[in-house]
């Protein structure tokens, strides 16, 4: 008999899937901001507050624009594209900074993994 999930369980499982990755996210996985969030721009740069930890954090401009991305769900290549296509920066530097940034995301239960069809 199947059981009934949880959303906040479900959330969880999706955030912990991405952690386990650690930085060698997959280029097709899909990923979106959680839904637990609220986030507002300041100049250039982005506050993000966990409404489930009650802790603000901050984002600089490169940081600010990503986190725009995360709004709707997005692979990580498309990610990649729109940052190669804004920024003068070299592609494997580009990845490995954007990677970091959405596994530290995920360390703040801010990011999760999106169902792949809903990218």
């Amino acid at each position: 008999m199947p059981q009934a999930t949880n959303g906040k369980a479900e959330s969880a499982a999706k955030r912990n899937r991405l952690l386990d990755l650690g930085s060698q996210i997959p280029d097709e996985t899909v990923v979106v901001a959680v839904k637990g969030q609220v986030s507002c721009d300041l100049a250039e740069e982005a506050v993000v507050l966990s409404l489930e930890e009650g802790i603000y954090y901050g984002l600089n401009a490169v940081g600010a624009g990503i986190w725009k991305l995360l709004q709707q769900p997005r692979t990580v290549n498309d990610i990649r594209a729109s940052l190669l296509e804004e920024y003068d920066v070299e592609p494997e530097r580009c990845d490995r900074e954007l990677k970091a940034l959405l596994h530290h995301l995920a360390q703040r239960n801010l990011l999760e993994i999106a169902d792949a069809t809903t990218a």
